[in-house]
């Protein structure tokens, strides 16, 4: 996949500022480490080598990733994958991976950056480098007989008979450990799955975050699906980059920074974050 595709605003907003972000890389090939060893960047070299940059994504976690009607992955860090790539003058490739999987993957080398919703959290940046964040995320707990968007605690769902669904190796499976001890947890490797039980009534809630909890509740009009309200987190969204690579890290954090500088990041929050006209654009999920 060639990084081409930006919308207009986007891809004219960049190029204006193109001959700022080249300058910013040569001087980072001059001036970060001039004495390291292509055995100290193993990342930024195997970039080098193959002419390309892998990006890791689930393509099941709108609007970050999410796969269109078109059968396209689409999304904010679609874009924004496609921005770094053509900063770094790089193919750009899109490696789909489910969620839980994202970050072995990229310890074992399959992917040079996983750009895909990933929340920061201290026991990830133990094992990974994150760039950012580049943007924040809220996360809610969808349900159909507790609640109907009402204000009410979490609390109420932490019983050993209550049923809750979370992506496998999330931080919403996290909080339920965390948060709602005494219930019972259910990992998900898609969010189709959760939906389809929480459906079935065989469990009684699902935490995620709210984009993909509105998506569902606005495509069973007629299950009276609500979401707990205010949202129960809030997350820091950020790039995560293998811990053994300095300069690729400085590569990746300076172009992040320019783009915020010249305003695409921003951009791309408006697109994707401030209204929800992606929706329409959003294939209904089929089991993988």
């Amino acid at each position: 996949m060639k990084p081409q595709m930006i919308t207009g605003l986007l891809m004219h907003n960049f190029f204006k500022h193109r001959g700022v972000l080249i300058g910013l890389l040569l001087s980072l090939v001059a001036v970060i480490f001039p004495g390291a060893s292509v055995a100290e960047t193993p990342v930024l070299t195997g970039v080098i080598e193959r002419d390309a940059l892998r990006v890791g994504m689930s393509a099941d976690q709108p609007p970050f990733t999410f796969r269109s009607r078109m059968g396209s992955v689409v999304g904010f860090d679609v874009e924004l994958a496609q921005a770094m790539a053509i900063a770094m003058n790089l193919e750009l490739k899109i490696v789909e991976i489910p969620f839980g999987e994202l970050l072995v993957a990229l310890d074992q080398g399959r992917i040079d950056m996983v750009m895909s919703g990933v929340a920061i959290t201290p026991q990830r940046a133990s094992k990974v480098t994150f760039i950012g964040p580049y943007t924040l995320s809220a996360k809610s707990l969808l349900t159909t007989a507790r609640v109907k968007q009402a204000d009410i605690s979490t609390a109420e769902f932490n019983h050993s008979e209550v049923r809750v669904v979370a992506l496998e190796n999330s931080t919403s499976a996290l909080f339920v450990e965390q948060n709602l001890p005494e219930a019972s947890l259910y990992a998900i490797k898609y969010y189709s799955e959760g939906i389809e039980e929480l459906l079935s009534g065989k469990i009684d809630a699902m935490v995620a975050d709210i984009p993909i909890l509105k998506l569902a509740m606005l495509r069973n009009p007629e299950a009276g699906l609500g979401i707990i309200e205010p949202p129960i987190a809030v997350e820091p969204i950020g790039i995560a980059i293998p811990g053994n690579d300095a300069q690729f890290a400085n590569l990746v954090r300076n172009f992040l920074t320019a783009f915020e500088k010249t305003g695409l990041t921003s951009a791309l929050r408006k697109r994707w974050l401030e209204n929800d006209d992606w929706i329409a654009a959003a294939a209904v999920p089929t089991d993988k």
